[in-house]
């Protein structure tokens, strides 16, 4: 493995840098990132991120679940509707009032509290005999993807290393991906109850695994449990490695913290905001929540079905190629380049729908185009623009607000999710699907310009060094 970057004792306020350079000059490597200190991180990485399999899982079920649920339960169509828009609510209002949650119960148990409203959703789905409990099941659910879309981000942020934060942090982004593609998979073979029972028994393996790994050092060290952060450190880092250095530095910035906020905590909150706006307002979420009725709509050659299930598998796929590049090219490279194909892509659909429904003309010389642009434009998402934000919360958030404002600022995510999904098959019908990608498409473009002046790369940087550097400017 490369070299382990530490941070140096630094004597004064470090200078102002752009937005679009490394936070902190770079530092000597003093020692080798051993195989036994990666391997405790991977797989406290690896057992909370399987709760984001949950959160892709229950956010693609509507998809194959519906048309069955309609029939089983004599569903109206408006009925049919709420059951897919209640979990994007659920999720804002868990994320609302979540914050305090994180921060009493620290961020292991926050978890753990998700995972066990999932397993109660998905059985009182299982059982369900009509929507209202449907209604209950989809919010239970939502109160979980919400909890877990904060919560998780916070937790890998305050156990891994700087040097593989970036890989390891896009970790739950591609379960999540999974987990939509093992809901996408298992609705060819089994109804919606059927889907609902597989959906339990995804959320009882978390319960078992997860009191292997231990709570982060940095909530130990907020509450003044400074011997137990110290036996978490130790089992996150290895036995091997002697974690005093990094104990200290936990504990320096804990002394020295005012605990208020102040004006640079809300300059990197908008940043945060800003990220979380973009990455909504790309469209990723209208794409799939409505990709059958577009692949449909297009007159491509392919069943509407195989063409999401490329999606999905293009969607899961991708994510592991952002993985292994983000720390070496690191943030802001990777979501330049997916702002960049995001918004070519919509712009080539625009003109594409535009010549099919207002030109009236016979586009079968160019079918697979609506599929290639829909393979590349969520490759790009996926690359950098899906992430990255949740990454970013992390790493930039002040560790004095880092549960609140995550909470916040998943629960703003999860507001433009629910006005794009709501909203993008009236703006379709009433102004056509071209102008509802060519709108995302500018969207995208003003991304880039935001990125440009106001992000900051946090590349095999600590958490203390960012928050040392950003307070500075």
């Amino acid at each position: 493995m490369s070299g382990l970057l530490e941070d140096q004792p630094q004597e004064s306020a470090p200078q102002e840098i752009p937005a679009d350079e490394e936070l902190a000059p770079k530092v000597r490597v003093t020692k080798k990132l051993r195989k036994n200190n990666i391997v405790p991180q991977l797989l406290a990485t690896g057992i909370v991120s399987w709760l984001d399999i949950l959160v892709g899982y229950a956010s693609a079920y509507s998809s194959p679940a519906e048309s069955t649920m309609i029939r089983d339960l004599n569903l109206t169509k408006s009925e049919a509707s709420w059951i897919s828009s209640l979990l994007p609510m659920g999720a804002l209002v868990s994320s609302l009032t979540g914050g305090p949650a994180v921060e009493f119960l620290g961020r292991k148990k926050t978890l753990i509290v998700a995972d066990t409203i999932f397993l109660l959703a998905w059985s009182i789905n299982y059982f369900s005999r009509n929507y209202w409990s449907m209604y209950a099941s989809r919010i239970l659910s939502g109160c979980s993807v919400g909890i877990t879309s904060f919560a998780l981000p916070v937790y890998l942020a305050e156990t891994l290393q700087p040097k593989i934060r970036g890989r390891l942090g896009l970790f739950p982004t591609a379960f999540g991906n999974f987990g939509i593609l093992i809901c996408f998979i298992s609705g060819s073979f089994v109804e919606w109850r059927g889907l609902a029972g597989i959906g339990a028994l995804l959320s009882i393996p978390f319960l078992v695994a997860i009191w292997i790994v231990p709570e982060t050092p940095r909530w130990y060290i907020s509450k003044k449990k400074n011997r137990r952060a110290r036996v978490s450190l130790q089992w996150l880092r290895g036995s091997k490695c002697d974690v005093t250095k990094e104990i200290e530095e936990l504990q320096y910035v804990k002394n020295n913290d005012k605990a208020t906020f102040a004006r640079w905590h809300l300059k990197v909150f908008m940043i945060v905001l800003g990220l979380m706006f973009f990455q909504q307002f790309s469209g990723i979420n209208a794409v799939i929540f409505y990709t059958t009725k577009i692949f449909e709509k297009s007159g491509s050659f392919l069943d509407a079905s195989v063409c999401t299930a490329i999606i999905g598998i293009v969607n899961f796929v991708s994510t592991f190629l952002a993985a292994v590049v983000v720390d070496k090219l690191g943030r802001k490279v990777l979501m330049y380049v997916s702002c960049t194909i995001m918004a070519f892509m919509l712009a080539i659909l625009g003109v594409y729908f535009f010549l099919l429904d207002v030109k009236h003309m016979d586009l079968k010389l160019v079918e697979w185009l609506p599929l290639s642009c829909f393979i590349l434009y969520v490759l790009g998402f996926s690359f950098g623009m899906g992430p990255i934000p949740w990454l970013m919360m992390g790493e930039i958030l002040p560790a004095t607000i880092r549960g609140q404002a995550a909470s916040m600022a998943a629960a703003f995510n999860w507001t433009c999710t629910f006005v794009i999904t709501k909203t993008f098959p009236l703006f379709v019908d009433s102004v056509g699907a071209h102008y509802a990608f060519w709108f995302f498409s500018v969207i995208m473009i003003c991304s880039l310009v935001f990125l440009k002046l106001f992000v900051p790369e946090t590349k095999k940087r600590t958490l203390e060094d960012i928050e040392r550097i950003l307070s500075a400017n």
